[in-house]
């Protein structure tokens, strides 16, 4: 079987044109990524190509890439920019010989192994989505959307390591409390363990919830950015089964999550890569 990275985000060429053509935010200016949400932002452009991609899965002893568009990109409310992607996308997809797959932009599309969707979407209702990807067999990944305004002097992380948690706590709360009955058969992977979910148990418990209504064979935690001590608390609470390796690549440096996983033994590595993922994505 082989293994997968189930986080990874990559701007086609199209995609990038469309940036650089638009007037208004969010856009590119030269290599700086402009949003309406974050300060400018410096972007290597040379690992945004599919050389650079498959250099990196090689180098991490990865076989596919799971590539979406993150929410946090500010394309919810723009057209040009998601349709650019979605052309872009599938030809790299293409040209991989299998070393990529990808997840459409915020709708269910042929071609695509699914849809990545905001964690404020999934809060809202994201009817009529859920039966249209649980009907072709296909998966929704939930990942961050757009922050709130920061708090005054708020350091640069505060996004990241707060906003962007609350986020995919929320949205895991909204599926098990009103998503997870209605699409038994959709596999639905929750960024960034969701938030820290595994921690919510026991409060559940403690208003009256039964903890086993929190466990569902659908529901998937990807671990990108996470080490030894939150993948052990997860696999205590979940198992084995319900765990994903994810990078945010080229957001952050996936090493130490990988090396986490590999260290609790080739056993569990090739669920946590291969087995796991090689379920819901075929």
């Amino acid at each position: 079987m082989r293994s997968y990275d189930v986080h990874h985000h990559l701007w086609p060429e199209p995609f990038l044109a469309t940036l650089a053509r638009r007037e208004h935010r969010p856009r590119l200016r030269g290599s700086t990524l402009e949003l309406e949400t974050e300060p400018p932002l410096e972007i290597d452009l040379s690992l945004h190509t599919l050389e650079s991609r498959i250099a990196q899965l090689d180098r991490d002893g990865i076989d596919v890439a799971v590539i979406s568009l993150p929410p946090t990109m500010e394309t919810e409310a723009h057209e040009d920019l998601r349709e650019s992607y979605h052309e872009g996308i599938l030809e790299l997809v293409a040209a991989s010989g299998g070393r990529l797959v990808a997840l459409a932009c915020d709708e269910r599309r042929d071609g695509f192994a699914g849809a990545c969707i905001s964690a404020q979407r999934l809060v809202a209702g994201a009817e009529p989505l859920l039966t249209e990807l649980e009907d072709a067999g296909q998966i929704l990944f939930v990942h961050p959307g757009l922050p709130a305004p920061r708090p005054h002097d708020a350091p640069g992380w505060w996004n990241a390591i707060v906003e962007y948690t609350a986020q995919m706590q929320a949205a895991y709360a909204a599926w098990l409390a009103r998503d997870a009955d209605a699409h038994p058969r959709l596999p639905v992977v929750f960024a960034i363990l969701a938030g820290g979910a595994p921690i919510q148990l026991e409060r559940l418990r403690s208003r009256g919830v039964a903890e086993r209504t929190a466990i569902r064979p659908n529901g998937y935690f990807e671990a990108a950015s996470y080490g030894r001590r939150a993948l052990e608390l997860c696999l205590s609470t979940f198992g084995v089964t319900q765990l994903l390796y994810g990078s945010d690549a080229p957001v952050i440096d996936p090493r130490e999550t990988l090396d986490a996983i590999r260290a609790f033994g080739p056993t569990l590595a090739d669920l946590v890569l291969r087995d796991n993922p090689g379920r819901i994505l075929g």
